[in-house]
């Protein structure tokens, strides 16, 4: 449990609140017990920072499917509104996965949200993309993502702020870490996200990494067939979405309006 550590340490945060879209409200995750049903990395992270400062509030705006310039427009005033002394963004992904768009212009927009938060005092925390090269759909991105990522640490320098560096983790290249949909990361791969926010931030805590299933043998024949059946029950209502403008989050909110303890009453569930 992340309450158990061998020792406490003074954070100098009491107030994080999240913003993004489907990653940090967790989709992949699922958790009847937690708000929203998913549970997700920054509910993960928050409950190790609450086991340390008992006072935490935390609240998490993000929503699947949104765009960068959706979670400025939607979250971001909300969340300043909150005053937060730790903000995390991870925004942009869905928008640099879109065709033709610009990894230069999402990561201004970025800038945006980091400087606005910035200059309300929050420490912010912000990711980088992971290396898609695993992933055969989008492969093809692999470059414009990898400049993404450079904006983002450059974005961070000039802010003064903390990046989780989701591009180095090699773990995240293992399927096993992926949800069923192959867009969102399982259980395992949040564990994982969580364990190197903290890292980033220097809090210590007990979570260990965790082995993943060993993977099932099976026959080319049964791996295409997989395939088939992933790309007509995912990818193709993906991109009939991006098609239509019509967004998963659409009619869906925010998981954790209002900032509380991300403690559940009988104790953290690691």
């Amino acid at each position: 449990m992340p309450g158990e550590l061998q020792s406490q340490i003074e954070l100098p945060w009491s107030r994080f609140v999240a913003i993004g879209d489907s990653f940090t409200e967790g989709l992949g995750d699922p958790n009847p017990e937690s708000p929203g049903g998913l549970r997700g990395w920054a509910d993960r992270f928050a409950e190790v920072l609450a086991a340390h400062n008992s006072d935490l509030a935390y609240a998490n705006l993000a929503v699947r499917g949104k765009l960068i310039q959706q979670i400025t427009v939607e979250q971001l005033d909300t969340a300043l509104e909150l005053r937060p002394d730790l903000l995390s963004v991870c925004a942009g992904g869905n928008d640099v996965i879109r065709p033709g768009s610009d990894p230069d212009a999402v990561a201004a927009k970025l800038e945006h949200i980091v400087s606005q938060a910035r200059d309300a005092g929050a420490t912010v925390l912000i990711f980088t993309g992971v290396d898609v090269a695993f992933q055969p759909v989008f492969r093809s991105i692999r470059g414009k993502v990898a400049i993404f990522n450079e904006n983002v640490r450059k974005v961070a320098k000039r802010n003064d702020c903390y990046v989780v560096d989701q591009w180095a983790i090699e773990e995240l290249q293992d399927s096993r870490y992926w949800a069923g949909d192959r867009l969102h990361m399982n259980a395992l791969g949040h564990h994982t996200i969580a364990r190197a926010a903290l890292e980033t931030l220097n809090i210590p805590n007990t979570l260990e990494p965790l082995d993943p299933p060993e993977v099932p043998q099976q026959s080319w024949r049964a791996a295409r067939k997989e395939d088939v059946v992933w790309a007509r029950e995912h990818l193709v209502p993906w991109v009939i979405r991006r098609l239509k403008h019509v967004s998963s989050g659409d009619n869906i909110e925010p998981k954790r309006p209002k900032p509380t303890s991300p403690l559940p009453q009988n104790g953290a569930s690691e």
